[in-house]
């Protein structure tokens, strides 16, 4: 595993992942973030597989949460492609970052670099020769799949029946490095995108790339950054291990194997958002009332 020495002082050796989740929460503590990344809401409640998973399909709920992916196919210029299901951190890191830019540009249409390692790049990812062959994999699983989103909304229940990416024309050729033939753009359809202007949770981008390793700290982060400062309860709220299992752990087949996990990267997250109020307790854990991680933030988005 590769090593570094700590940020601290102290010459102490650390991985390079929890070196770079103890640096972000020593520059988060210190200043503000100067760059956001948001997230739909529904999303920070209930997430993508997190590992591979050989059937075509997906759920997850949460309460009124609810999310169902469906794996597609790709077009590759001669034959309909069958894809898998996205899976892990990287999807997850990239729907944010397409996400934050249809925000910061009110446009539904994102421009994602005339390269893969450019766009690596911009997520903060490697961007070895493995690393670009696994993020194409991911990305075009992404762009295959078909996502539909249960949420409730002025006390009716809706759904949100759409594919999150309505054209990826990107990355056909088969390096990295070399530029495309096509823009390279991914536009949102417009059922998702217009959904961002009451659902879109921001998050400080520093936490998100000390986080990157793992996809279930991401998970437990953007759902806290979405439900803490929402608790109203002076008691705080608690949740049982079998609440937390159903919402993040399905892909645990032992309730101890998904206790070590989360707790492991409950930690992480919280190092990067010091504000959360989490305590582990007897049977579970409680969520207190805690300020968001980043200052609340009016979204715009440009109606199609």
């Amino acid at each position: 595993m590769p090593r570094r020495t700590d940020s601290l002082g102290f010459g102490a050796t650390l991985p390079a992942t929890v070196g770079r989740v103890v640096e972000a929460s020593a520059e988060i503590r210190e200043r503000a973030p100067e760059r956001l990344g948001f997230q739909h809401a529904v999303l920070c409640q209930v997430g993508l597989p997190r590992r591979h998973h050989d059937g075509r399909t997906f759920e997850r709920t949460s309460g009124t949460a609810s999310l169902l992916v469906e794996a597609g196919r790709l077009w590759d210029g001669r034959a309909w492609r069958e894809q898998p299901l996205p899976y892990g951190p990287r999807p997850r890191l990239a729907l944010i970052h397409v996400i934050t830019e249809a925000v910061r540009t009110r446009s539904p249409v994102v421009e994602v670099g005339n390269s893969v390692r450019e766009f690596l790049t911009k997520l903060g990812s490697h961007t070895s020769g493995r690393d670009y062959a696994a993020f194409r994999r991911q990305m075009m699983a992404l762009a295959a799949c078909r996502m539909t989103l249960g949420m409730a909304a002025n006390g009716a229940a809706v759904t949100v029946d759409a594919k999150p990416f309505k054209r990826f024309e990107a990355w056909l050729h088969p390096t990295g490095d070399q530029h495309t033939l096509w823009p390279g753009e991914l536009e949102l359809t417009g059922e998702f995108y217009d959904t961002l202007r009451e659902h879109a949770v921001p998050l400080d981008h520093r936490a998100l790339a000390a986080l990157t390793h793992s996809a279930l700290a991401i998970d437990i982060y953007t759902w806290l950054a979405h439900r803490l400062h929402r608790v109203r309860k002076a008691e705080g709220v608690m949740l049982s291990w079998g609440n937390l299992r159903e919402q993040f752990g399905i892909e645990y087949r032992e309730s101890r194997d998904f206790k070590r996990a989360f707790r492991l990267a409950l930690r992480q997250a919280l190092a990067v958002y010091p504000e959360a109020k989490v305590e582990d307790v007897l049977g579970g854990v409680r969520l207190r009332a805690s300020l968001p991680p980043v200052r609340q933030t009016r979204v715009l988005v440009r109606r199609k």
